[in-house]
């Protein structure tokens, strides 16, 4: 009976990192999925530290080479490596001799104008990251958002912005700030991260600028802490990251067994995506109507009343009655009420919440109103909403 060979496999990912950790998933999914046997080299809090990596006594490594001192530190290797990072336009950017997983920036950044376009929008823009060796997978966002504007005959504006920091964190939301304002509306932005697109949102609330009347924000990386520290609900592009680990995995597992795979470079495109408020752009002639909608984006879920909404705008209940039935055919209250419901059908879908917790959350006054509302509004009980609907089924999938 033959038993298998047990290799040692150093991956050298920042797994602070949403597309890091859904790399190593995907590796893992291999794994599990293969007949092979890997001891797995990983630091204990999942951070890679590359002093000494050329004297690690292993026998393959999987890295992230969007990080150019891991491919610095890597070029004098003894044993099998394969890429994962970015894709280039220019080809002559990839390492040399040694396989290459991308995700297909040009890809990425198309989904998400053509997603913008669907929405109505005409007038587009770019939130980048500073240029910079480590930030290489940015620039090469900008130049694919450069090209596709260029293609469709449109001025291709993009804002770097500055590195996240403590000592310039005011002075940089007061320059995005300027930037967003000075932006024609309505306006469609992709971000280079989700992180980008939070800071994005932020400086739209600062500036009271309507999310995604004004402006509609799309990401990239469908990451759910940067959803979750924000009150209007990020669309993002999901990367075919499960798939790039995988394919990476497989290529190490060829080679360990003597396969040379040399300069294979595969690129892995976006799988969709998770469309969100914050891209649903919806032309308001109103101002009123549009900076009610803006509020009661934000507060819907803490209870907020028709009154409430009126004093933010500066104007009495039933002008605002008023404006609301003439703009959209519905009542204030029926507006706060379709929001709650949008953000108690996104919580169902996509995780075990307990109902109960769920109503609060959303800003129902029980469970048994949720309850009636769904009934009434949906023709079916949150659980079995929660039955008919998956995470799948939220996802738009690129054709």
């Amino acid at each position: 009976m033959s038993t298998l060979t047990t290799h040692r496999i150093a991956l050298l990912f920042n797994a602070n990192k949403i597309y890091d950790r859904e790399i190593i998933s995907g590796i893992a999914a291999y794994l599990r999925s293969t007949r092979v046997s890997w001891d797995l080299f990983l630091e204990e809090d999942f951070r890679f530290r590359l002093q000494g990596i050329e004297e690690w006594d292993g026998d393959g490594i999987i890295a992230d080479f969007d990080d150019p001192a891991v491919q610095q530190a890597l070029s004098k290797r003894r044993v099998p490596v394969v890429a994962v990072g970015g894709s280039y336009a220019d080809a002559s950017k990839y390492p040399a001799d040694i396989p290459y997983v991308a995700t297909d920036n040009s890809a990425l950044v198309r989904l998400a104008l053509d997603h913008l376009i669907e929405a109505g929008l005409t007038n587009f823009a770019m939130f980048s990251l500073p240029e910079a060796d480590e930030n290489r997978w940015a620039q090469e966002r900008e130049l694919a958002f450069s090209h596709h504007m260029k293609r469709d005959r449109m001025a291709a504006v993009v804002y770097r912005g500055h590195t996240t920091s403590a000592p310039t964190w005011n002075q940089s939301i007061d320059a995005l700030t300027k930037w967003l304002q000075a932006l024609p509306k309505p306006v469609g932005i992709v971000a280079v991260t989700d992180a980008r697109a939070r800071q994005l949102l932020q400086a739209c609330m600062i500036a009271g600028i309507a999310v995604p009347e004004e402006v509609s924000l799309i990401g990239i990386d469908n990451d759910p802490l940067a959803r979750m520290l924000t009150r209007i609900p990020l669309s993002s592009v999901l990367q075919g990251t499960d798939q790039m680990g995988r394919t990476a995995a497989q290529l190490l597992h060829q080679m360990l067994g003597g396969k040379r795979l040399g300069n294979t470079r595969i690129l892995v495109p976006p799988v969709g995506v998770n469309a969100l408020a914050s891209t649903q752009h919806e032309s308001m002639k109103h101002p009123i109507v549009m900076r009610a909608r803006h509020f009661i984006r934000q507060y819907a879920c803490q209870g907020i009343k028709t009154t409430q909404v009126a004093d933010y705008v500066g104007t009495s209940r039933s002008s605002l009655e008023s404006h609301f039935r003439s703009a959209l055919g519905r009542s204030v209250h029926d507006e706060i009420l379709r929001f709650k419901i949008d953000a108690a059908t996104t919580v169902l879908s996509n995780g075990p919440d307990k109902i109960a917790d769920i109503a609060v959350n959303c800003g129902f006054t029980s469970v048994q109103y949720m309850h009636e509302v769904f009934k009434r509004e949906l023709g079916c009980t949150p659980r079995q909403y929660r039955d008919r609907n998956s995470t799948a089924q939220q996802v738009s999938i690129a054709s």
